[in-house]
């Protein structure tokens, strides 16, 4: 069923990328960077079943490689270290990154042939609280012809 997602995507529009940013801890000048960027989303399968997904805009070209449902390391654009899971619920995939106490959910789902990238919730522990923070997050993306 990801074969949906199979795709070459391009950014149309963002809402609240900044606040989403700030709440996960990017600096300033990583957030100017973020909010210029118009990036190029590839989503592909490989031979070995591996997952791709490729962005790349002007300023950064990142590339994670999974199998669903496998936890996995990953070094995101603004350069945390998280422990990620890539799942299929649903419908859409749902990726939970963990780092530093927090966590993070996004999912990616197709509607009306676009690719919608949202995030659900982020949560950062503290002792044995924790405390919920909806940045809203909203990325479109429409399919890229070449």
């Amino acid at each position: 069923m990801v074969e949906q997602f199979v795709g070459n995507w391009t950014l149309a529009t963002s809402e609240n990328f900044d606040d989403y940013m700030k709440a996960i801890g990017v600096g300033f000048a990583t957030r100017q960077m973020g909010n210029m960027a118009k990036p190029n989303l590839m989503i592909s399968v490989g031979d070995d079943g591996l997952i791709s997904m490729k962005s790349e805009s002007t300023f950064k070209t990142t590339e994670i490689k999974f199998k669903l449902d496998e936890e996995f390391e990953e070094t995101t654009a603004d350069g945390r270290k998280t422990k990620t899971v890539i799942t299929l619920e649903n419908g859409k995939l749902v990726q939970r990154q963990t780092w530093e106490g927090k966590q993070t959910m996004l999912e990616r789902e197709i509607q009306e042939g676009k690719l919608t990238a949202v995030s659900i919730e982020l949560t950062q522990y503290v002792s044995r609280w924790h405390i919920h923070l909806h940045p809203s997050l909203e990325l479109h993306y429409s399919s890229l012809q070449f």
